[in-house]
């Protein structure tokens, strides 16, 4: 548990929380009225159809986008409200991100990405020697990113994550671009950081093998949420899901 950090602790909250965009000039609901509270070492898994809201959900608990009505609290500050040199300031000391697409920088070193939030200013953080160990890239701090592999690159991205020692971490489909092997492995390191660490992991995630190693399951439809419950096995998943999803969406799973 990290120094200071109450078990207890709620580091993500919404409350009523609804987002409308606009697309052809006709506003789309991606969700709609949305409460939720995330404590500090809970591994949560958001999961649904296609344009249900999950990155959408994700995005705005992580202060990346802003809602058009209800609270969003971030590690016990309200960002709805947010001035955004404040919001980016938060995000940087408290929050990690990882994408499937990695957001790395391509002409930088491995240690060069991992430390990038402590370069651009973040006051606390890991030694880099434990990061790369951590995700077992100790061997590849000097070289590009450019020149890894998409597990690696991953593996990258989380120590980048984890560097400044966050209280919660977003993911949208961190495995989602990656094989089954790699997968798992990338998985297991976000698992550690929440039991050895208690870090609070909200995941994103198609997939649920990926689901299962979480500590709840938050299932969402057309922008509502219409489950919330302590993560069953994978199968049981899969049934909750096809429930939710259109047939389109299920193709060998869930998509």
């Amino acid at each position: 548990m990290l120094a200071g950090m109450d078990s207890n602790a709620e580091v993500s909250h919404l409350d009523r929380v609804s987002c409308t965009f606009d697309h052809a000039g006709a506003p789309v609901t991606a969700l709609d009225d949305v409460t939720l509270h995330v404590s500090a070492g809970e591994f949560v898994a958001i999961m649904g159809a296609t344009g249900s809201g999950k990155s959408t959900l994700l995005h705005c608990a992580g202060g990346l986008i802003r809602p058009r009505a209800g609270e969003v609290r971030l590690t016990g500050r309200r960002i709805d409200r947010l001035g955004e040199r404040a919001l980016t300031r938060l995000r940087r000391d408290r929050v990690g991100f990882v994408f499937q697409s990695y957001n790395l920088l391509s002409k930088l070193s491995v240690a060069q990405n991992v430390m990038l939030p402590r370069r651009l200013g973040a006051k606390r953080g890991r030694p880099l020697d434990e990061l790369l160990a951590a995700v077992d890239m100790a061997d590849a701090a000097g070289g590009w990113v450019g020149g890894l592999s998409g597990g690696q690159r991953q593996r990258v991205a989380i120590a980048r994550a984890l560097s400044t020692r966050p209280q919660v971490v977003f993911a949208d489909e961190p495995t989602g671009a990656l094989d089954p092997t790699t997968g798992a492995r990338v998985l297991a390191l976000l698992r550690t950081a929440v039991d050895a660490e208690g870090v609070a992991v909200i995941m994103v995630t198609h997939d649920p093998a990926a689901a299962a190693l979480s500590d709840r399951l938050l299932l969402l439809d057309a922008g509502r949420l219409v489950d919330d419950r302590p993560t069953p096995d994978a199968a049981t998943i899969s049934a909750l899901l096809a429930a939710v999803c259109a047939p389109a969406d299920l193709v060998g799973g869930v998509r």
